[in-house]
C-alpha cells in the first residue's frame, strides 16, 4: 500500500474531538461550567484541534510556546510550529486549575478546557508578535506600523485580542455546521487520508485557495497532478476579510471546474475550517504544517501566497522554507521537523504569443503579451461590473461569480496591490 507522509510532531493524529458517550457526558458537564466567549478565529483553531489538523497540539499554547513560535518557529519542546495558536479573553475571574466552556458568539459550546496557564500580553508584546509573524522580511518597523494597524487584517486581529491568553488541553464538542454546509467537501485529516490511501496515492500536492479559482490556479493544480499521484484543492471555508468571496460560492466554482476540466481520479475537492490570518510567509508555513496532518507531501506555493496588500515580496513565502529545518536534518529529533515540502512555482499567466498558460520560466515574451491573473484583480473587476478579459477565467465560473455579485446590496472596495495588478512584473 502507498505510504503517505506521517502526521506532524511524531505522535500520530492528535484528535481532541469527543464522540459517543464521552461527548454526551462532556456536553452535560459543560452546561455547568463557567463560559468563556471565543472569537471566530479561536473557533476555527478549536475545530482544527478537534479533527487533528493541528497535530501534535492538544490545546492552546502557553507563554513559552507562544514566545518560541514567534521567535524561533518552535514550540518549547523543539517541535516546529510557525504561527501562535492561542485563546484570548478579557475574563478576570477564571484562573489556573479551572475548567471552562469555550462558547461561540451565538452560544454554541465548542469545547471545554482545563486552564493550565493564564498570562497577560501587554500592548508591546502584541506588537512584538505582529512584527515576528506578520512583518515578513521588511526591516523597517516604523514603516510597517504606519500601515499595519489600518490595512493588515492579521495585525488588527492580534491587537484587538483580549488582555489574557488561556492555555491548556481541550476537549472539542462541536465541528460547527461545516458538515451540513459543505457536505463531501469538509473533510477531516483522517477522512482525506483514507480517500488518498484508497486511491493508492503517496505523493500528494495541496493547492491552497481563498479566492475564486482562475486559470493560474487551474494551471498550478494540473502541474501538481502531472508530477504527484494526485492533488487536493483545499479551500479555506472559515472567515475571510470584507470583500472576499464566501466559501459556498468558491466551492461551487471549483466543483464546476473539476467536472469539466479535470480528470476526477487525480483530484480531491476539500475544505478546512480556519479563519485566514493573512500572514504571508508564516502562513505558508502553517499551510504546509497542517497539510502534513492531512497526508500531503507537497504544498504548492506560488506568487504572494497568503499575502495581503503589499506587505510581502512576491516570493517571500517560497524563500522562508529555505530557512527552516526539515526532517532530514540530523540534529532534529524524528517527527519534530516539517516533512511537507514546498512545490515552488514561478509567476504564472496566460500568454497570447505562447497561446497558453505559462510562467516566467517558460515564456520569453513581454508583459504586454500576457494576461496577468490574480484573485484580487478578478474580484475588483467583478465588483465594479467591469469586463473580465479573455483567458482570465473559465466562462462557467464567471457565470457563477457574476450571479453572486449581482445579488450584493453592499459592495466593499477591493484594493489593488502591485502583485495583483501586474505592475511588479518586469
Amino acid at each position: 500500500m502507498a505510504k503517505l507522509v506521517p502526521p506532524h510532531g511524531g505522535k500520530g493524529l492528535v484528535e481532541c474531538l469527543l464522540k459517543g458517550s464521552a461527548l454526551e457526558s462532556e456536553i452535560k458537564k459543560a452546561a455547568g461550567l463557567p463560559k468563556i466567549v471565543i472569537s471566530d478565529r479561536v473557533k476555527g483553531d478549536l475545530i482544527m484541534l478537534g479533527i487533528g489538523g493541528f497535530s501534535p497540539l492538544n490545546g492552546f499554547m502557553g507563554k513559552a510556546d507562544w514566545k518560541g513560535v514567534c521567535e524561533k518557529f518552535m514550540l518549547a519542546d523543539g517541535t516546529f510550529w510557525p504561527v501562535p495558536v492561542v485563546c484570548d479573553t478579557n475574563d478576570e475571574a477564571c484562573k489556573v486549575g479551572d475548567e471552562v466552556a469555550l462558547v461561540g458568539a451565538k452560544g454554541t459550546v465548542y469545547a471545554t478546557m482545563k486552564i493550565t496557564e493564564k498570562y497577560a500580553l501587554t500592548a508591546d508584546e502584541k506588537k512584538w508578535e505582529c512584527e515576528q509573524v506578520f512583518k515578513g522580511n521588511g526591516d523597517d518597523s516604523k514603516k510597517f506600523w504606519e500601515v499595519a494597524e489600518s490595512d493588515h487584517p492579521g495585525v488588527q486581529m492580534v491587537m484587538k485580542q483580549g488582555k489574557y491568553n488561556l492555555a491548556g488541553p481541550v476537549k472539542v464538542l462541536s465541528e460547527g455546521d461545516y458538515r451540513e454546509k459543505f457536505p463531501g467537501v469538509y473533510l477531516t485529516p483522517a477522512e482525506i487520508r483514507a480517500e488518498m490511501e484508497k486511491r493508492g496515492w503517496a505523493t500528494v500536492a495541496a493547492l491552497q485557495l481563498r479566492n475564486p479559482m482562475h486559470r493560474s490556479h487551474e494551471y498550478l493544480a494540473k502541474i501538481a497532478a502531472e508530477v504527484c499521484d494526485g492533488v487536493v484543492i483545499h479551500s479555506l471555508i472559515g472567515n475571510l476579510k470584507a470583500g472576499d468571496i464566501p466559501a459556498d460560492v468558491r466551492i461551487k466554482c471549483i466543483q464546476t471546474l473539476i467536472e469539466k476540466y479535470f480528470v476526477k481520479n487525480y483530484v480531491i475537492n476539500a475544505g478546512y475550517p480556519l479563519d485566514m490570518r493573512y500572514a504571508g510567509p508564516r502562513e505558508a508555513l502553517l499551510h504546509a504544517t497542517f497539510r502534513q496532518n492531512y497526508g500531503i507531501s507537497h504544498m504548492l506555493i506560488g506568487r504572494d501566497h497568503a499575502g495581503v496588500g503589499d506587505f510581502y515580496t512576491l516570493f517571500e513565502a517560497q524563500e522562508i522554507f529555505d530557512r527552516i529545518p526539515y526532517a532530514k536534518d540530523e540534529n532534529k529529533p524524528a517527527g519534530k521537523a516539517l516533512v511537507t515540502v514546498p512545490m515552488k512555482i514561478d509567476w504564472t499567466f496566460y500568454c497570447k504569443k505562447c497561446d497558453g498558460m505559462a510562467s516566467m520560466r517558460t515564456c520569453p515574451h513581454t508583459k504586454d503579451d500576457r494576461v496577468i491573473l490574480s484573485g484580487t484583480k478578478l474580484r475588483k473587476a467583478l465588483s465594479e461590473g467591469a469586463e473580465v478579459v479573455d483567458h482570465f477565467g473559465r466562462d462557467e465560473v464567471l457565470v457563477i461569480l457574476r450571479e453572486y455579485y449581482s445579488g450584493l446590496t453592499e459592495k466593499v472596495e477591493v484594493k489593488m496591490q502591485k502583485a495583483a495588478s501586474g505592475s511588479a512584473m518586469k
